[in-house]
């Protein structure tokens, strides 16, 4: 924790389109105005024959300069350049990306006549540091320490590159926060101590390129995340592309030609923008370009109707993530106390309605500023971090969770869940009962997984472990149990012990919350609704085999202890022999040979 010897810490949210910083002083927070008096900047860098610039200046000179004015640099962060949507991304920007060391995306542009690359880190780096100015010049003073937003779905690599940029542009990264918490934080500030009885607050973060969607509890000053959904590529960008997309072709129908000069891409990209902003307040707005292409002027005019029917798609789908989180967090629509909006595309009317149709005429919560809300709730953040807010805030408590399922390979590839998916960290579980697989086994290996699917073939690998030591034994008489434990920075340890030993074992897994883009979740779970009659079928096939097993097992141990079991015990070896050999039958054969084997032991049994 910094001291407050090193000054105010700061909140920024690192935003895909615009960037915002707020800092506690005097007991209330400030959102802070950049030098053009905006209270958020356009994460945007341009570079030049002479200069570099960042913020309003670059964006004003990206019609004039495309090919080296970068944007939205937090698409690309932590990204594979075979990632198949940033290959999407590469198509629609005017500037050129290629791929690096490592698969690894980098940004060409021509700085001071010569070519330069750069990393996306480097270019929010560049932001940062716009953001870290900003704030010194409100505060007249050195700026060191600072909390930085990211999406809830940002994975491990998204979360280290945007720390990293913080370093690079010279902050002390005390704390990487998630958007619709900080946001959450922003609403229930004022609110914590008239909440005794608790509060259900669903917070839905639109914004430029990230649509995040979260659902807290809120007892006190204690917030608690109970579910999370959402899309790290789905905002205000898409909105614009599509209807960049719809004008493209309008021109092409009207005048038989291809626009294809990055220059007036990015002027009729522009013009999208306006216009998507102006079809907020207007029912239809109008665009003009003089000299678009080959000298061509382009008119054209939108109506709100056509837009939402451009969109409709991407809409919907943000109304699936909402119906998704609740009901992973086991409630329904009726329980939501509270529906926050916050984010720029929260103002389109389509999505405001959509929202509130869902939530059957639920009135929605307009209370904290869109635009500004995550920064406040990271600058709340950083003032309990450095020890700078007040007692009230100081007492608040975040609590996060898993975005997956956690478990261990179990039988032939079987995913046994020990962590559930949206389960509230810290937290410690454990699983009971586990055994060896084979005969006189003295080491046992326990492999880690995460994601959704019941089988781990299917699932993310983190990482394995071996237990050694066991004493030696039949099949499935020695007894393990395994812990799995998750602290509050979503550190995974997992540890095995064997009962009759004591002896344990056990491996760390840094920051398993971040493992899994937000593209791959998704496709888990996508791929979970998809595949549930397939995965269905598996799980009672393996159920199926389970019992076979364990009633071969446990009739070998019963007829062990007979002195005139010789034929039964016989028929157990076959039977054995005949599980080996058809590890892979069908859940109706395997079902039929616990009946076969069960009318021809059990009377035998009996009757010893």
């Amino acid at each position: 924790m910094a001291g407050n010897d090193e000054g105010p810490a700061i909140g920024i949210d690192l935003g895909t389109t615009y960037s915002c910083v707020a800092v506690w002083k005097r007991d209330r927070v400030e959102i802070i105005s950049n030098d053009q008096g905006n209270r958020i900047t356009p994460s945007y860098v341009a570079f030049s024959e002479t200069e570099r610039l960042i913020g309003d200046a670059a964006k004003n000179v990206v019609a004039m300069n495309p090919t080296n004015t970068v944007f939205d640099a937090k698409r690309l962060i932590g990204r594979r350049f075979s990632d198949p949507l940033v290959q999407k991304d590469v198509m629609l920007w005017p500037f050129k990306v290629i791929c690096g060391e490592n698969d690894k995306p980098v940004i060409l542009v021509t700085h001071r006549g010569k070519e330069k690359q750069y990393a996306a880190e480097e270019i929010s780096s560049m932001v940062l540091t716009k953001m870290k100015e900003i704030a010194e010049a409100f505060l007249e003073s050195p700026v060191k320490n600072a909390v930085i937003t990211i999406p809830a779905y940002f994975n491990d690599s998204q979360r280290r590159a945007t720390k990293d940029a913080g370093v690079i542009s010279g902050l002390n990264v005390l704390r990487i926060l998630v958007e619709p918490t900080a946001a959450a934080i922003a609403y229930g500030l004022d609110k914590m101590y008239s909440i005794s009885d608790g509060k259900n607050v669903l917070i839905f973060d639109l914004g430029g390129g990230t649509f995040d969607v979260s659902l807290l509890t809120m007892v006190k000053s204690t917030f608690k995340v109970k579910s999370t959904a959402g899309n790290t590529h789905l905002g205000g960008e898409d909105f614009d592309n599509r209807m960049l997309n719809h004008f493209v072709q309008e021109f092409k129908r009207k005048h038989k030609r291809d626009i294809s000069n990055p220059r007036a891409l990015r002027r009729l990209k522009m013009a999208c923008e306006r216009a998507k902003r102006e079809l907020s307040s207007m029912v239809h707005t109008h665009i003009g370009i003089d000299c678009l292409y080959d000298g061509i002027d382009f008119n054209s005019k939108i109506t709100r109707a056509k837009f939402e029917e451009l969109n409709m798609d991407l809409f919907e789908e943000c109304i699936g993530h909402v119906e998704k989180c609740l009901k992973d967090a086991e409630m329904d629509k009726k329980s939501i106390h509270d529906v926050v909006l916050v984010g720029g595309s929260t103002r389109i009317p389509k999505v405001q309605q959509l929202l509130q149709d869902f939530f059957d005429g639920k009135e929605l919560c307009k209370s904290v500023h869109p635009d500004e809300a995550v920064a406040y709730g990271a600058a709340i953040q950083a003032a309990i971090l450095t020890g700078q807010g007040t007692l009230e805030i100081r007492n608040l408590v975040l609590q996060d969770v898993t975005p997956l399922s956690l478990g261990i390979e179990q039988n032939d590839g079987e995913m046994s869940v020990v962590v559930p998916r949206n389960t509230t960290i810290p937290t410690r579980k454990e699983k009971w009962g586990l055994t060896t697989r084979s005969d006189y086994q003295t080491i046992v290996r326990f492999p880690v997984y995460e994601g959704e699917r019941p089988r781990t073939g299917d699932n993310i690998f983190l990482g394995e472990f071996a237990l050694s030591g066991i004493s030696p034994a039949l099949k499935g008489v020695a007894k393990m149990k395994v812990y799995f434990d998750i602290d509050v920075n979503g550190i995974l340890t997992v540890t095995a012990e064997d009962e009759a030993t004591g002896n344990t074992n056990g491996i760390t897994i840094s920051n398993v919350r971040g493992m899994l883009s937000q593209d791959e979740i998704q496709r888990m779970l996508e791929e979970a609704k998809r595949f549930k009659l397939e995965d269905e079928e598996h799980k009672k096939r393996f159920e199926a085999k389970n019992s076979l097993e364990d009633y071969v097992y446990k009739a070998r141990a019963v007829t062990r202890k007979l002195t005139d079991a010789k034929k039964t015990e016989s028929e157990i070896e076959s039977a054995m022999e005949w599980l080996d050999e058809h590890k892979d039958a069908e859940r109706s054969v395997l079902e039929d040979k616990r009946k076969e084997l069960k009318s021809i032991w059990e009377p035998i049994i009996t009757k010893l």
